[in-house]
């Protein structure tokens, strides 16, 4: 995965609560290759109308959304399935990062585990966050060193576990991060083998 450090990147205004997996991409979409990507398909039931054509005054499909890497929206946003593709919908279409008051935890788990910053912030900061970006437009910055989200002359702090941050910056995802753990790993066997030789299959590891 490709390591999210800063971005600084036009913004998608979503104010809606609860968006979630099934809206994120419909079952019926979930067939397809993800070869063949699956951003075209991201809110496919909101971005279009009965006949396919694209609602003009629905957020992804203004001019001023198009480029944009973050996507702002309401409280728990990846509700509902466990659908990885939702995630894989959002990344192929081209979002590094959601900003947000929750997520569904599954989902916000999935987003990590695919180059995806889910940043959590308070309910009026997303409030102000929504307003900022349809008021002015401006490019908003958001960095995962500092855990900050930078619009014009405001700042506003973001949460994110810890070891999400971790795999996040270093673009891992769980085995990677499993084996940056290697030599704590190695380590504790010998302790372990020293200590409980009775326990050990095969003999100890060296």
């Amino acid at each position: 995965m490709r390591p999210f450090d800063t971005i600084t990147t036009t913004a998608c205004a979503l104010p809606l609560a609860s968006i979630d997996t099934d809206q994120l991409i419909p079952a019926r979409f979930m067939k397809r290759s993800r070869a063949d990507g699956y951003g075209q398909y991201l809110l496919y039931d909101m971005r279009f109308d009965e006949s396919g054509q694209p609602r003009p005054d629905f957020a992804l499909n203004v001019a001023s959304a198009a480029g944009a890497e973050v996507l702002v929206a309401r409280r728990n946003f990846g509700a509902g399935s466990s659908r990885e593709a939702a995630v894989y919908a959002l990344v192929d279409f081209g979002f590094r990062c959601v900003i947000a008051p929750s997520f569904g935890d599954i989902f916000a788990s999935n987003a990590v585990n695919n180059g995806l910053l889910p940043a959590k912030v308070g309910e009026a900061d997303a409030e102000e966050i929504l307003a900022l970006l349809q008021t002015t437009g401006a490019a908003i910055t958001v960095d995962l060193n500092d855990g900050l989200i930078r619009l014009g002359n405001c700042a506003f702090a973001f949460s994110i576990d810890p070891i999400w941050r971790t795999k996040l910056i270093n673009g891992w995802d769980d085995l990677d991060l499993t084996l940056s753990l290697n030599g704590d790993i190695v380590g504790f066997e010998r302790r372990d083998g020293d200590e409980r030789p009775w326990v050990q299959l095969g003999g100890r590891s060296t």
